[in-house]
């Protein structure tokens, strides 16, 4: 045996454990991949397409910051032809009692549904929003991410465009940070993270008052709780909604 012969492969005769059923394309069923439904059937498509695209807005909001941007994004989702934004609350999961002694308020919005894991794949898009808790977000929006696992494991929501809007106490308080954080989220499901940038324009460098929001989406600062969103923050909001409206109908075509 020659220098090296241990290594080499004869030209004559196949490795004994290697089988030619190896060579065999995998079936669609054991790739690691989701699924894809093709409609080839041209009135299907059609009637596809005449369907309002959905962007599911989903939030929590515990002193009402967040859920005001969320009715501004609907607003900017809705005037968008061809899509609708539809709102959702996650599940709370603390006790009246607890709420009750950090002065939440009680009288939330009825009209919102609560969010199920199992709806969240019928949406074309999302947005989520949160209130920070330390710089990410709050252990309600979390608990329901943390819930979502199924999903996730066949990666039901992969390529499902996603943007993010918070509500933080300061202007140094996470408006980046409880964002970015979030993004992970995103990612271990496969979604696509769609930052707004600087594309609001001059409002983005607006300096002279207090104001959230940032490349990574709309923002309020809420302060001790009393503070109400300005119209710098709500236009942002609104913006953010039509400008995701936007991205899913050109992503969806």
């Amino acid at each position: 045996m020659g220098k090296g012969g241990g290594c080499m492969l004869s030209k004559n005769k196949p490795p004994e454990n290697i089988s030619s059923s190896q060579n065999t394309p995998l079936s669609r069923s054991q790739l690691p991949i989701p699924s894809i439904s093709i409609i080839t059937d041209s009135a299907a498509v059609e009637e596809k397409c005449k369907k309002k695209l959905k962007i599911f807005i989903v939030f929590y909001s515990m002193y009402r910051h967040v859920e005001i941007l969320a009715k501004k994004i609907k607003k900017g989702v809705d005037c968008v032809e061809g899509i609708e934004g539809i709102l959702y609350r996650v599940p709370e999961i603390l006790s009246p009692e607890i709420l009750s002694q950090m002065n939440v308020p009680s009288d939330k919005d009825d009209a919102i549904p609560i969010i199920s894991v199992e709806k969240l794949v019928e949406a074309d898009g999302f947005l989520f929003g949160f209130p920070t808790r330390y710089g990410s977000m709050a252990a309600q929006m979390k608990a329901f991410f943390d819930s979502t696992g199924s999903l996730w494991r066949e990666q039901k929501l992969a390529g499902v465009p996603a943007g993010i809007f918070v509500s933080t106490g300061t202007q140094g308080g996470g408006q980046e940070t409880t964002a970015w954080t979030a993004i992970t989220q995103l990612a271990h499901h496969g979604m696509l993270y769609v930052p707004i940038g600087y594309t609001f324009g001059s409002g983005m460098f607006e300096i002279d008052c207090i104001k959230g929001g940032s490349p990574y989406g709309a923002g309020v600062i809420s302060g001790d709780g009393t503070r109400e969103p300005n119209q710098t923050e709500l236009s942002l909001a609104e913006y953010q909604g039509k400008y995701m409206a936007l991205f899913v109908k050109r992503y969806s075509h």
